[in-house]
């Protein structure tokens, strides 16, 4: 279950430091690569409406959509795309083929995340190291090797977890708003009319000037709102008020003078585009500005890195790819997973597009797709939790997310133009993700089918076995398998082999549901089978943490108390064999088989006693 939250103010400075930290370090490359496009001409009116634009760009996406909207879509507490998906499959289950259309739509989003997942720390820290070329153009030869150990140093920790480290991000990021607000507040205050820009008439009239230039340049303005969907993805770790407040009361007005700031200076010094917030600060405070510039990107890859463990453990739980080794970081903090997979793939990736691109203004150019697409996913789940979740009126649904569909499509369009110049990278990232998602999940539907057509009824089984019953030996077997109400291979391996039966039987059947926690008080459905034999439901949540044995232990009360001393775990290991004619072609069953192959041990997943599991296999032809 969640652990007890803590105070108000703890929680908001700890939201700034994790929630905040993506969106927080955009003001490194967002202004830059608008007016870097070249689309733009440098004058005071256009100098204007691209501000405007940006600010009401945070206004309507930040605050009106994910700060408004919705964190109101909470899935008992809990929050991101998976939440939400689990809440929109949930309002639609009485339409089972929308229920499917959003399930596939769903997952393709949480897809695109592992995209977002590389680009954002590649960028996000080769933009701060680029600092150094402010500093001194000999610099420049270092920013790629530099880039690539602080990363390296950032994925090589995660095993130690972010429990010792994780104390600093909230002060560190705070002094980072701090800073970046004082230096916009400098040049504000010597151009002060800078902030008439603040009215959105001068967004209006540029997008009114403009419309060409104003369709293409959309596709650098969506880099301000890096990171918004951080906000509903933490929602489980801080609440709703924490990360409004958090927003309203700092982060918000630290990224708009610092925008502001920067405008102020290219009014001043059109040159300055080619970095204009570093070019912000006065040369004595650059390396120090360096300096804490790469502790904030740092501390924002650490959050999305974070994200794509926690991410992926819900997926695997939701029945969407293969069991992987989670190693738990914290004994206090259940959330605090390390998924070495996971890990080093994102690192290579990341290795790999810093290589492939070497500048971050070229990453931008590959940034926005996948983001923007995951915004509209969002947007299009959201309708469908309001309207048929919470039962509003259609009008309202329609207007509520009606807007921002059109905000987040026109954003996607406009990004679509970049999908040649790297915009291919973090969808291809995604579709190769999805291949593999869909594969495990259509595959396990098939040899589950393969399974159920050779099961046996286990109350049958077991009634036509004690009609002359085997040797019965003292302790307890407690028989995994997928299906309940079936006879599992390993008890049918056991009796062959060994000839012999347990004084007590438990056959269990994990299932994981589409919400993220279960209670101890729903964890066990218990139907007594006769003869010392019992059928057992375990039921998890997507972000509960499986332990078999720990409620196993509920069933004391319920006429069935198993000693660990003499308890031993049966498990069917199936060798899946692919062939031509089934239900998937024959690449994908391959695939599968290997997927099944690697996955990791089921044993360890459920946290079964290593030294009381027996694994009896069996091939299953698919």
């Amino acid at each position: 279950m969640p652990t007890p939250k803590s105070s108000l103010a703890g929680l908001t400075l700890a939201a700034i430091g994790v929630v905040y930290g993506d969106i927080g370090t955009s003001v490194l490359y967002a202004l830059k690569e608008v007016f870097g496009s070249g689309h733009v001409p440098f004058t005071q009116a256009n100098v204007y409406g691209i501000l405007s634009i940006l600010f009401w760009t945070l206004t309507t996406i930040v605050s009106l959509k994910y700060v408004v909207l919705v964190l109101r879509a909470d899935n008992k507490g809990e929050g991101g795309l998976v939440a939400m998906l689990a809440l929109a499959s949930q309002a639609v289950k009485d339409k089972p083929r929308l229920r499917s259309a959003l399930l596939t739509i769903g997952i393709f989003g949480t897809c695109l995340f592992y995209g977002d997942g590389v680009i954002t720390p590649a960028i996000s820290v080769l933009s701060a190291v680029e600092g150094l070329e402010v500093v001194s153009p000999r610099f420049t030869g270092y920013v790629i090797p530099l880039t690539l150990l602080i990363l390296f140093g950032l994925f090589a920790v995660q095993k130690r977890g972010t429990a010792g480290i994780g104390k600093f991000f909230g002060p560190i990021t705070l002094a980072w708003f701090g800073v970046i607000a004082l230096m916009g507040v400098m040049h504000i205050l010597r151009h002060p009319e800078i902030l008439l820009a603040l009215s959105p008439h001068h967004a209006l009239r540029f997008m009114l000037a403009e419309p060409g230039t104003t369709f293409i340049i959309l596709g650098a303005v969506v880099l301000v709102v890096t990171g918004a969907e951080a906000l509903y993805a933490d929602l489980g770790h801080f609440g709703k008020r924490p990360i409004r407040l958090a927003w309203f009361s700092a982060v918000m007005p630290a990224l708009t003078l610092n925008y502001f700031g920067q405008g102020a200076l290219l009014l001043e010094q059109p040159a300055a585009v080619r970095n204009p917030f570093y070019m912000m600060a006065p040369e004595w405070a650059l390396l120090p500005l360096v300096g804490l510039a790469t502790a904030a990107t740092v501390i924002a890859s650490q959050a999305l890195i974070t994200g794509a463990f926690s991410v992926t453990k819900q997926v695997i739980q939701l029945g969407y790819l293969p069991r992987l080794a989670i190693q738990h970081t914290s004994v206090r903090e259940a959330g605090q997973v390390y998924l070495p997979f996971v890990n080093w793939g994102l690192f290579v990736a990341i290795v790999l597009a810093v290589v492939l691109f070497r500048s971050s203004s070229n990453l931008a150019s590959a940034y926005g797709i996948a983001v923007t697409l995951d915004m509209l996913i969002t947007t299009v789940l959201t309708f469908f939790v309001i309207r048929y979740g919470w039962k509003y009126p259609l009008w309202l649904c329609v207007a509520a997310t009606g807007v921002f569909f059109v905000i987040d499509a026109a954003f996607f369009a406009s990004n679509l133009l970049k999908f040649f110049d790297g915009g291919w990278f973090p969808i291809l990232i995604g579709i190769g993700i999805f291949t593999l998602m869909m594969t495990w999940m259509s595959g396990r539907t098939i040899l589950n089918e393969a399974l159920r057509t050779d099961a046996i009824d286990l109350r049958s089984f077991l009634d036509a076995v004690f009609v002359s019953p085997p040797v019965r030996v003292s302790g307890t077997a407690v028989f995994l398998t997928a299906e309940p109400g079936s006879v599992p291979n390993a008890l049918l391996h056991n009796l062959k082999h060994n000839k012999v039966l347990h004084q007590q039987n438990v056959f269990v059947t994990v299932r994981s549901h589409e919400t993220p926690w279960v209670g101890m008080s729903r964890r066990l459905d218990v139907e007594a089978l006769g003869h010392d034999c019992w059928q057992v439901i375990v039921h998890y949540g997507f972000k509960n943490d499986p332990d078999v044995p720990r409620a196993l232990e509920l069933m004391r009360n319920r006429g069935c108390e198993l000693d660990p001393m003499t308890t031993s775990y049966f498990l069917s290991r199936d060798v899946v064999v692919p062939h031509v004619g089934s239900g998937m072609a024959l690449w994908r069953e391959k695939l599968f088989a290997q997927m099944h192959r690697n996955a990791s041990a089921a044993a360890d997943f459920l946290k079964l006693p290593n030294n009381a599991v027996v694994e009896l296999g069996s091939k299953v032809s698919i």
